[in-house]
């Protein structure tokens, strides 16, 4: 399963308002585990910045006046991503400018290249509704060590994605590796080994522990004003 863990920056917060791209990144996963292979560049918008959105990023016109145009590098782009998993922080905003650019030059645009996109910001609000979900409000719940990130970039926040994404999503490891695993065989008289089973162990709860049981539900019934899920009606009187 190969995955790209992707961010950008941009001149402003509204590709429809004109602004554009100016920094794209992504990490490569493979099964879950980062290959070292990435993809970073700046591109020239060929229009001025945001005053806001410098202060978020720091990137300014002057650096990238000699940086290359989009168009200098949608073909390489796209080849870096297509057919993987896309895994990216408040999809819906990346995604937009990433079509954007590649719609204006007549090319396929990033929904169409990638089968599936994970947005990491609905799946942590989901998981922890109520909590905050920015990236660094995620590497604080994970512990992952962000004291390096003064100003947001796309290459660093794209890192820090990909190991949150990866502790977001623990378990899915061993799930992995019993699909790898080759079923059981049944010694059907063609060579296959007959797998035993250990029986398995049925532990009963003793008197003591049910007493307990019945104590806690009876406490339950009683701050229930006598209703309680787990215990049985009581009976109805006969006429």
């Amino acid at each position: 399963m190969r995955q790209i863990v992707l961010d950008t920056e941009t001149t402003g917060l509204d590709w429809k308002n004109g602004d554009r791209l100016i920094e794209i990144a992504g990490v490569e996963l493979l099964d879950r585990k980062l290959t070292g292979r990435h993809y970073h560049v700046y591109v020239n918008p060929q229009r001025d910045i945001d005053a806001g959105a410098v202060a978020v990023h720091g990137i300014t016109s002057e650096f990238l006046a000699d940086k290359p145009l989009f168009r200098d590098v949608a073909a390489e782009f796209s080849e870096f991503v297509a057919g993987s998993e896309l895994v990216i922080h408040n999809a819906a905003f990346d995604v937009g400018f990433l079509n954007n650019e590649l719609g204006m030059l007549g090319l396929p645009v990033l929904t169409a290249i990638c089968p599936n996109v994970i947005d990491t910001l609905k799946l942590a609000k989901e998981q922890n509704p109520g909590k905050k979900a920015s990236l660094n409000a995620l590497c604080a719940f994970y512990e992952i060590d962000n004291t390096h990130r003064t100003l947001h970039g796309a290459l660093l926040d794209a890192e820090l994605l990909a190991d949150v994404y990866l502790a977001m999503t623990r378990g899915q490891e061993s799930l992995m590796m019993l699909l790898d695993e080759p079923a059981p065989q049944r010694d059907d008289g063609a060579g296959g080994a007959l797998i035993e089973r250990p029986p398995l162990r049925v532990l009963r709860a003793t008197d003591e522990e049910l007493a307990g049981h019945d104590k806690v539900l009876g406490e339950i019934a009683k701050a229930n004003k006598g209703h309680c899920l787990w215990m049985p009606p009581e009976p109805v009187a006969s006429a």
